[in-house]
């Protein structure tokens, strides 16, 4: 079994934490949050008690945290993953941030003596505590090969997408066509809405027709159709807008610096934004619906 540190005891690293220990390995916790670090004991980990604390014998460290500048100062800030952890230590960082934050995260631990992947991921908090989550790595292939049995206990689609950042370029991607496909589900369901058409009815055409899709099949932003959706909770996340406004701003910050068009891409960070702003941050992502329908 492997002797694992996990950073960052949040809404997706606490199920993630747990899976590792469910799996027999030994994990060492660690997270800002007291209550966090003790749901993660009472799920098998042993708490930490600071970064240098869980890293100190480990032979792999995984991180979940919210930007780019936590992982920078987690891994190689003075008191950091870098400063205290044994040379032949795998870093595994599965945050979503931007590209070339990661790019510098890999650059750093390479000067350090240390192998790092980027690994985030796809599924959400249900898939984090089921162990469903797709991971999207971007690395060298010996630290991919070191990370996927790991991976293994945490997600059932694992992709190498190939060198350092290219997990990122993925995430960022995919999360920008989530967005706008959400957007565009929810249109649809509030204009059969309007011209007569149940949200049932409409699912069970449009579903096994042109226009079927994860937001709708997976992911219905209708009460309704799909029962384990959260428009079936109140909205109740899931995957939230902020978190949905924060990888299209990243996907918006990627797209500049390359001279990609995402013009859709665009206008959904706008409509994410506009509910972040009126106070639905906390709201789930598929709640776009209740502003396209003008009830929020």
């Amino acid at each position: 079994m492997t002797r694992i540190a996990f950073i960052g005891l949040g809404n997706m690293g606490a199920g993630m934490c747990a899976n590792l220990a469910k799996a027999g390995h030994t994990v060492r916790a660690f997270d800002l949050s007291k209550d966090a670090i003790a749901k993660a004991e009472a799920s098998g980990a042993k708490g930490a008690a600071s970064v240098a604390d869980a890293v100190a014998d480990a032979e792999v460290v995984v991180s979940m945290l919210p930007a780019g500048k936590h992982v920078l100062s987690v891994y190689f800030g003075p008191d950091g993953v870098a400063a205290n952890a044994p040379k032949d230590t795998l870093f595994l960082d599965c945050s979503t941030i931007a590209v070339e934050d990661a790019r510098e995260a890999a650059r750093q631990a390479e000067a350090a003596g240390f192998s790092m992947v980027d690994a985030p991921v796809s599924g959400g908090t249900a898939g984090a505590e089921a162990g469903t989550l797709t991971f999207m790595c971007g690395g060298h292939d010996d630290g991919f090969a070191r990370a996927k049995p790991l991976l293994e206990k945490m997600g059932k689609n694992i992709f190498h997408a190939g060198a350092s950042g290219n997990g990122q370029a993925a995430k960022i991607a995919n999360n920008m066509l989530l967005g706008i496909s959400m957007i565009a589900t929810s249109e649809a369901f509030n204009l059969a809405d309007k011209l007569g058409l149940d949200a049932q009815t409409f699912f069970d055409i449009s579903s096994t027709a042109s226009g079927q899709c994860w937001s709708m099949t997976s992911y219905c932003p209708a009460p309704g159709p799909v029962p384990t959706s959260p428009a079936n909770r109140d909205y109740k996340p899931g995957f939230a807008v902020a978190m949905m406004l924060k990888d299209l701003h990243l996907a918006a910050d990627a797209a500049r610096a390359a001279g990609a068009d995402i013009r859709l891409g665009e206008m959904a960070e706008t409509i994410y934004a506009r509910l972040d702003e009126k106070g639905f941050g906390g709201l789930d992502f598929s709640g776009v619906i209740k502003d396209v329908r003008g009830e929020i």
